[in-house]
């Protein structure tokens, strides 16, 4: 016998055979509720040896739905064995958590709980015994599993209080549960919705990292496929909407709060492709964009770039095409284009075929992208003959507003014509912006905007010293945040926050020839 073999005493022999007697006798028994010194007796044993804790650790889930008024001290003493220092009988215990719930289903959220608390465990085969038991509880009851699953990742209303185990939880949810979507959320509709609306509680309070992983998840759910109907799709640009929480205004203060920078990069990324949303948001969204994009990082701008040149080709018209123009949004996506582009000019190459060389493979000059750069010239030709022609009548109309002006005698016509100036002048400094930021763009090299010689019209019009335009909101997570949108609270983790004030949309409804500012 090895030092390492487990000496088996007299009494701890006496402890197992009886173990092994109470064990056979509930078997057997037909009416087991009668056999209560036996299960009795069981619990008891669990306080002996090592042998006899292990095998407990088996029988007292086994026959745990006979016995409901000793269900407390049975879950207690589970519990007690999960706690031992012995490897082998926490592990043991651990694998019978999921028989409690077996056919006593009003115990599953508090074994879930039980669990949970064990993911965070240092030995490998332990937490293996915690990942297997989760699954079984969860193929046994999904509804119920996730919901006391979720409970741990927390809602602004009910926040996680332990961040070790909710990142646990989110691990867990990310390797184990989502990949076997297929076969846990059966029946697929009503499970995918009961999923999806877990992520979307969930997702008021995540980092911009996790808010990823979730949206990338719901986009492979059957019920947002390709065939789904458009209010799905709607529902997820919802989501990215309220995570990106576009009725408060990008706060430079806080741009060192990189986490804040993420999720809102992470929003912007995925709501552009979309980009189904009311004409105002999508105004919300672009503004959002264009304040973001002089803080994004490479990799960030290299992603987002296609999707700002797509919408650049959308809204900057052809010569030829007779489509109207809206300004505003030409000024977003040319300030952000320039950004992202400083950042990553390469990638500009494939996307607008200029010849811009770094060394990189990325450079793909050998290829061909002329005819992009060609299609590319035309509209910014388009652009500055519409932008020239729309400044004319700008320049007309505030002519004419002077005049009025001094003809006018009542204050509200004086407000009212003061108000057209300013609309006016907003409308001329978002056509000196536009004509700022196509000039640089004809050259097959060209230099990209990365400073702040660009000023964004609708910046210099914002008076944050005015109480009834700025409204501070709360730090992000770790402390409470409530946007001003009308909509529910939203908190995002991480330092910083965003001051939520409100834009000044002075040329809003304001049309010059049928080509809108907004």
């Amino acid at each position: 016998m090895t030092d390492s073999t487990i000496t088996i005493t007299a009494s701890d022999a006496s402890h197992i055979e009886k173990l092994y007697e109470f064990g056979e006798r509930l078997s057997e028994s037909k009416d087991k509720s009668q056999n209560v010194k036996d299960y009795q007796g069981i619990m008891d044993a669990a306080k002996t040896s090592i042998k006899a804790k292990q095998l407990a650790a088996q029988l007292i889930p086994r026959f745990f739905k006979f016995f409901p008024e000793l269900s407390s001290q049975a879950v207690e003493t589970q519990i007690d064995l999960i706690e031992q220092e012995e490897l082998a009988v926490r592990v043991q215990a651990i694998r019978g958590l999921p028989l409690f719930c077996k056919d006593t289903p009003e115990y599953l959220s508090k074994i879930v709980d039980i669990l949970v608390q064990l993911l965070a465990a240092e030995e490998i085969v332990e937490r293996d015994a915690v990942h297997k038991a989760l699954m079984s509880l969860l193929r046994q009851d999904v509804k119920a599993s996730l919901s006391a699953l979720f409970k741990h990742i927390g809602t602004v209303e009910e926040p996680s209080t332990d961040e070790l185990i909710r990142e646990k939880v989110l691990s867990f949810v990310r390797d184990k549960v989502f990949p076997l979507k297929a076969e846990l959320l059966r029946p697929q509709e009503e499970m995918e919705r009961h999923i999806t609306d877990l992520i979307k509680k969930s997702s008021e309070d995540v980092t911009g990292a996790e808010f990823r992983m979730f949206m990338d998840f719901l986009k492979t759910l059957g019920i947002f496929g390709h065939k789904a109907p458009s209010e799905r799709m709607k529902e997820l640009v919802e989501i990215i909407e309220g995570q990106a929480d576009l009725d408060s205004a990008f706060d430079v203060t806080h741009v060192s709060d990189t986490d804040h920078i993420d999720r809102l990069i992470s929003c912007l990324y995925m709501a552009l492709p979309f980009f189904l949303l009311p004409d105002e948001r999508k105004l919300d969204l672009l503004k959002a964009l264009a304040e973001i994009s002089p803080f994004t990082l490479p990799q960030d701008s290299r992603q987002i770039l296609p999707s700002v040149v797509q919408l650049l080709k959308k809204y900057m018209p052809r010569r030829r095409s007779g489509e109207e123009m809206n300004f505003t949004y030409v000024e977003c996506l040319l300030y952000a284009f320039h950004h992202l582009a400083h950042k990553a000019p390469n990638a500009t190459n494939s996307l607008c075929g200029y010849k811009i060389v770094t060394g990189q493979p990325s450079d793909r000059l050998g290829e061909d992208f002329s005819e992009f750069y060609t299609d590319l010239i035309e509209r910014l030709n388009s652009v500055e003959d519409l932008t020239r022609a729309t400044m004319k009548k700008l320049t007309q109309g505030m002519a004419e507003h002077n005049k009025a002006m001094a003809a006018a005698k009542s204050d509200e016509a004086k407000d009212s014509i003061k108000t057209q100036k300013q609309n006016t002048t907003t409308g001329l400094r978002t056509c000196n912006n536009i004509l700022a930021m196509t000039k640089p763009l004809h050259s097959k090299t060209p230099s990209f905007i990365g400073d702040k010689s660009v000023n964004l019209s609708w910046k210099e019009l914002t008076k944050p010293s005015v109480p009834s335009t700025t409204v501070q909101a709360g730090v992000k997570r770790p402390a409470a945040a409530a946007n001003g949108s009308g909509n529910m609270a939203k908190k995002g983790r991480g330092a910083g926050g965003l001051h939520n004030q409100l834009v000044n949309r002075a040329l809003e409804g304001i049309s010059y020839g049928g080509r809108g500012f907004q």
